[in-house]
């Protein structure tokens, strides 16, 4: 293993022991264990490793950031999406990145374009959707979808928003260790 990798991740499995233990903006689970569920989802359906990883890591920016996640929840979007994305394009390509930097759109995508997807919101998912922008107008709907990472940001969406569920006994971080460090750029 590189020393770069080794770094990126470790860098990352701190971050995962760290803030990713404190709560998760209302939900019942971790910060991390939320994110542990989305890649263990994310992995159950067959994805490629760029994608679990980025299901993995897609709420990174909430930690990263000048802006934390705590300040979401107090009404001020504090763009986690594109945080985390540009703190892990240090390390990682856009097969990673760009599906972080659009799951939030992606959920503004959904609820503009799927009726019953807004149904399926977490209370908390309700609130963060009006502070972070509301459902997609049509511009913004064929922006996203002109967008060649939009597939993949929206089946990072859905495992997302599944990925809350108390006591899931998902695997832990070391889990994904060797999947992350072969996605590490050299």
């Amino acid at each position: 293993m590189s020393t770069t990798a080794q770094t990126a991740v470790d860098q990352i499995a701190a971050l995962f022991a760290g803030e990713g233990g404190a709560e998760y903006l209302g939900e019942p689970v971790t910060q991390a264990e939320h994110m542990f569920q989305a890649a263990a989802l994310a992995k159950r359906e067959g994805a490629a490793p760029a994608l679990v990883a980025a299901a993995l890591l897609h709420d990174v920016g909430h930690f990263t950031g000048a802006v934390h996640g705590r300040d979401l929840m107090a009404g001020h979007d504090n763009r986690h999406s594109h945080q985390g994305a540009d703190w892990l394009a240090a390390w990682f390509g856009p097969e990673v990145t760009e599906p972080v930097r659009l799951h939030v759109a992606a959920k503004r995508y959904l609820c503009a374009v799927e009726p019953t997807y807004f149904a399926k919101l977490s209370e908390a998912s309700v609130y963060t959707l009006s502070v972070q922008g509301g459902p997609m107008s049509p511009e913004e709907v064929a922006e996203f979808e002109a967008d060649p990472y939009s597939d993949d940001a929206v089946r990072l969406r859905r495992w997302d928003e599944a990925a809350k569920e108390p006591d899931a006994g998902d695997p832990g971080f070391e889990h994904y260790r060797e999947l992350l460090t072969a996605l590490v750029r050299q």
